[in-house]
This record gives structure tokens, C-alpha cells and sequence, in this order.
């Protein structure tokens, strides 16, 4: 066809005009579906900061919410506390993670639609393996921009900007949650069942398997410090009866006694607290503090201490530590007296036994140094009968729950003996419990004084794992 010739421009004239036109819409189909993109970037970024934001609140931001008397305070305040802290809360996040999901998704699904209309690669095969350049490329910038400038860069701006964020962000939440409210209560009622599998499924877990794990995580951990962990983990499960001062090794005072024998006594005891009785150690009648006897020390005639006592604090016998524990901090004691279900006196307990449960034997400037336990061999040991068997288990490097199926209500080696045999044990008498071998070395007919503990002899000791 000759190029000069009419027929040949016309058709020139028609290609140039379908290809300006394509080659028009392709860009503005570009610009429209960048802005969209933009758009949705902004909106995931605001939901993400908003999450950050609304979950980071101090105090003190609470506090400037509700003295500012604006809307978008008092709707914010709404969202963290209606109709109570801990649905508001759930139903917040719900919203917010609803919301920050489906612009996400939409996110996705619409750049590689839009980057599948305008661009397109040949496939290639690397390896024997077919590779998708257009996949590949979605796939990396779609990520990236929406991890940078969806999650990143907003969170890092919430924390330095969180009241801005929250105030900013507290009607579209409003919105949001009000459109789409069936969905979020959905969403806030499967996760309380979540929580509650979850609650169960921890309650599961045996303070045996976590001594376990302890172990297992970190064997290169001093003993001691397992003994801190396993202590922790066992607190809330100890009861006052495991841990207390026995009435038979309680020093006490009788109320009748006069000042100056009272003064001659506690001055050999050592002690900062005297429980005081009447008739007898079930009758407490208070606590005697040594540092109010200070201004009397030296007068030479009788005076009424009496007068000095102060009230005494009594706990049940089955009583949890850690709930003593608090109660001694409210009430600002130090020691409380032990009671039976029978209203009489077991013994003593101070915030010194609550700690020691804890972190092991605390001493003092007055403690003796003495040695309740002997060590013959690698493997045999004499005990006093009177040793708490939590000291037992620590000693001889065992789990804190060792003798839990057999001790019954013991809390002592020489009850614990007693509940095995079903009475008291006579002198010479042996007893094998798993690999422990317990002879008895000195009883009378009323208790176990002494007792040799002997551990089943192993290639590596009987304190170490293999």
C-alpha cells in the first residue's frame, strides 16, 4: 500500500487514536487505583496505631481523658469502659483487629489485581524450578509497603503520640463498631471461649510438670535458684500448717509473770515479738513488742506491762501463704498466731517463714549457725525428726511435692514416718519409701527425735542429672 495514499492515513490516523485512548485509560486506571491503594495503606496504618495507642494507656493518660471536656475524649473514654472495663476492652480490640483485617485483605486482593491488568512477565524456569515473576514481585512490595507503612511506622508513631492517636481515632472506632456490631460480638464472644479453654487447659498443668520444666530448661542453673523458682511456682499452694512454729517451740510469756522476771527472760531470748497467754498457750492474749519495754529497761521496781500489749492477729491452720502474705502487709504485722479448727493454738507464723518459703533460710545477727542436719556420706544423712519435710526435700535436692502421695497431713520427717507406718516406729526400726531408705536412730513413745535418711546409691551422685 502506498504510505502517501488516503486509505493508508486513515487507518495510520485510527491506530494512533485507539492506542492514545488505551494507553489514556491505562493511566488513569493507574492514578485511580494508586490513590485507592494509598488510601487503604492510611486506613490499616490508623487501625494499627489505634491498637497500640488505646493498649498502652498510663493512668495518668486516663486521667487527662477525663478531665477534658471534649467529645472525642468522652467517646474514647466510652469505648475502654462501657458497660465494663473488661468487655469494653474485648470489644474494642474485636473492632479494631475487624476493621484492620478486611482493609488488609482488600489491600491485597486489589494491588495484584491491579498490577495483573498493568503489568505482566513471562514465567522462567531456575533450577528446574518455574518461577513467577509477577508473584514474586506482588507478593515483596504488597508486604513490604504494608508491613512498613501499615504496621511499623504507625505503632513507632503511637508511642510517642498516644493521647493524639486515641482522640483522633475515637469517633471512627464509634463507626465502625456500630456498623459492624453483630460481627465484632462474635468475635468478643469466641474469644472469652478461647480464654476460658485456655484458663482450663493452664489449670491442667501440675506444679510437678513445671518443677519439671524448670529443671529441664536451664541445667546449668545453681540449685538454689531452681529451689527460688520452684518456690514461686509452689507458693500460692502452701498453706500455713506446712510452714509454721509448732506450740512446743514457741517462746511465750505468761501474763502474771512480774516486769522484772519478764525483763531477765526476754533478755537471754533474742526475739523482737513475745506472744503472750493465760492459763495456758491457747489463751493468747496478745503480742508483747520488745522495743516498747526499751524506756522501762532499767528500773529496779515492777511496772504494768501489761498495758504494753498489743492485739494479736490469728490465722486458720489451712490458710494460704499467699494470701497471708497479703494480709500482712495491709495490716502492717509481722506475726500472726496459728489456730486449729477447734479454736486452739497450733503455733506461730512471721512474715520471716512467709519469705524463707521462698528464697530459703534467711539469717540474722541473731540466729545461731546451727546445724540441723548431718551429712555422714555422699549418700546418708541424720535428720531430727522435727525437720519440716519442705527442709528434707531441698537438702536432698528432690521436687517439692517428692512425698505428697504418702505424707497425709504431715509436715514433719518423724509425721511422715508415722503416716507410712501407721504409728510410731520403734528404735532400729527401717522404712524404704521409693529409693530413700529411713532408719530410726532415736524415738521414745511419743515421738521420732532422730532419723538416718539414705539415698539409693547412682553412678553420678545422688545431686546430680545425667
Amino acid at each position: 500500500m502506498n504510505p502517501d495514499s488516503e486509505p493508508f492515513q486513515l487507518s495510520l490516523n485510527f491506530l494512533t487514536t485507539i492506542i492514545l485512548q488505551d494507553l489514556g485509560s491505562n493511566i488513569a486506571f493507574g492514578l485511580i487505583s494508586l490513590a485507592i491503594i494509598l488510601i487503604c495503606l492510611v486506613l490499616s496504618g490508623l487501625f494499627s496505631s489505634s491498637e497500640n495507642a488505646y493498649f498502652s494507656l498510663s493512668p495518668s493518660d486516663l486521667i487527662v481523658l477525663n478531665e477534658e471536656n471534649s467529645t472525642q475524649s468522652r467517646i474514647a473514654l466510652d469505648l475502654i469502659n462501657e458497660p465494663t472495663r473488661k468487655t469494653a476492652t474485648r470489644r474494642l480490640l474485636a473492632t479494631i483487629l475487624l476493621m484492620n483485617n478486611l482493609v488488609n485483605i482488600f489491600l491485597v486482593i486489589y494491588s495484584s489485581y491491579v498490577f495483573a491488568k498493568l503489568f505482566s512477565f513471562q514465567s522462567f524456569e531456575w533450577l528446574n524450578i518455574t518461577i513467577d515473576p509477577n508473584f514474586l514481585i506482588q507478593v515483596i512490595l504488597i508486604t513490604f509497603l504494608l508491613v512498613l507503612i501499615g504496621e511499623i511506622i504507625p505503632k513507632i508513631y503511637a508511642t510517642q503520640n498516644t493521647l493524639k492517636i486515641v482522640r483522633f481515632m475515637a469517633r471512627p472506632l464509634q463507626i465502625c463498631y456500630i456498623v459492624f456490631k453483630p460481627f465484632v460480638r462474635l468475635l468478643a464472644a469466641s474469644s472469652s471461649i478461647f480464654d476460658k479453654y485456655l484458663k482450663n487447659r493452664m489449670h491442667n498443668i501440675s506444679m510437678e510438670e513445671i518443677s519439671q520444666a524448670i529443671d529441664i530448661a536451664d541445667e546449668v542453673k545453681e540449685i538454689e535458684e531452681k529451689h527460688i523458682l520452684k518456690g514461686i511456682i509452689s507458693f500460692g499452694n502452701t498453706s500455713v500448717k506446712q510452714i509454721m512454729k509448732p506450740r512446743t517451740e514457741v517462746y511465750c510469756i505468761d501474763i502474771k509473770t512480774d516486769a522484772q522476771q519478764l525483763l531477765k527472760t526476754i533478755m537471754g531470748w533474742s526475739y523482737s515479738r513475745i506472744p503472750v497467754y493465760e492459763d495456758g498457750f491457747d489463751q493468747v492474749r496478745g503480742i508483747l513488742y520488745i522495743k516498747d519495754l526499751l524506756p522501762h529497761i532499767h528500773k529496779k521496781t515492777n511496772f504494768n506491762w501489761q498495758e504494753l500489749i498489743k492485739p494479736s492477729f490469728y490465722v486458720p491452720e489451712h490458710k494460704k501463704i499467699d494470701d497471708l502474705l497479703e494480709e500482712f502487709q495491709e495490716k502492717r504485722v509481722h506475726m500472726a498466731i496459728v489456730v486449729d479448727e477447734y479454736g486452739g493454738t497450733s503455733g506461730i507464723v512471721t512474715m520471716e517463714d512467709i519469705l524463707e518459703e521462698v528464697f530459703g533460710e534467711i539469717k540474722d545477727e541473731f540466729d545461731e549457725d546451727e546445724l540441723t542436719y548431718s551429712q555422714l556420706d555422699e549418700n546418708t544423712f541424720l535428720f531430727e525428726g522435727k525437720t519440716a519435710l519442705n527442709d528434707i526435700t531441698k537438702i536432698l535436692d528432690l521436687n517439692l511435692d517428692h512425698f505428697y502421695k504418702v505424707r497425709g497431713d504431715a509436715d514433719t520427717l518423724g509425721g511422715l514416718l508415722m503416716e507410712i507406718v501407721g504409728g510410731i516406729p520403734v528404735k532400729g526400726e527401717t522404712i524404704e519409701l521409693d529409693d530413700i531408705t529411713f532408719t530410726i536412730e532415736s524415738a521414745d513413745n511419743r515421738r521420732l527425735k532422730r532419723i538416718k535418711v539414705q539415698l539409693a546409691s547412682t553412678e553420678n551422685g545422688p545431686n546430680e542429672t545425667e
